[in-house]
């Protein structure tokens, strides 16, 4: 099953629903939709694991994932291959067993890879964060990278909060300076210092050009 090529849905799924991998079906996950959210289970969707309204798919790397070896780095690489059309987010445990390796994995699936990761503790905070996104799917999509005030989306800025000194309030002012992650990632020592002080620009800088061992 591990090789089984990815799968492309052209189906959009009706409002207010999801299309989740078989294998997702009973999960604590799909029990804890919030409100009108309604899963629709599919057998062929190769490495994605939830497809949703507007082409966005979730591949989701668990704790087991993590800790049984380095397999999860190829589907995310079968994942970005494949979805080229598509919205793509990652879904990411971040437990006590997993934190001392997330800045690496968060590397390679952000600025490696160029997805978006999302940090959730479980499956029932999984389970809440794609109730929002399925019941914001009739307003301005808040993950898109490229509006400004799209990124000030509390999710998107718990990823930038992710840099050692940067809290909320320097999220914040880093968001509404730089138009994407990337370009972030890409900023020069001088360009950080003047929105966020000589110190947090530096764990900044660090997090984005010192690769971790």
């Amino acid at each position: 099953m591990e090789n089984k090529a990815p799968v492309l849905l052209d189906v959009v799924p009706p409002y207010g629903h999801v299309i989740a991998d078989e294998k997702w079906r009973g999960s604590v996950l799909v029990q804890n939709f919030k409100g009108s959210v309604k899963a629709i289970f599919e057998k062929e969707l190769g490495v994605l694991d939830f497809h949703l309204h507007n082409k966005r798919c979730i591949l989701y790397i668990s704790e087991s994932d993590i800790v049984t070896g380095n397999s999860y780095k190829r589907k995310l690489v079968r994942y970005r291959n494949a979805n080229s059309t598509f919205q793509e987010t990652v879904f990411v445990e971040k437990t006590t067993v997993t934190e001392q390796n997330f800045s690496v994995i968060q590397k390679f699936v952000v600025f490696e890879l160029g997805l978006t990761l999302l940090p959730v503790g479980g499956q029932i905070e999984a389970a809440q964060l794609i109730s929002q996104m399925v019941n914001m799917e009739g307003k301005e999509n808040p993950f898109c990278r490229m509006s400004v005030s799209r990124l000030l989306d509390p999710v998107v800025m718990s990823l930038v909060q992710q840099i050692p000194g940067v809290g909320k309030i320097k999220a914040m002012a880093l968001l509404q300076h730089f138009s994407s992650i990337h370009q972030l990632g890409n900023a020069e020592f001088h360009q950080l210092d003047s929105v966020v002080g000589q110190a947090t620009a530096q764990n900044i800088y660090n997090f984005f050009h010192n690769p971790l061992n």
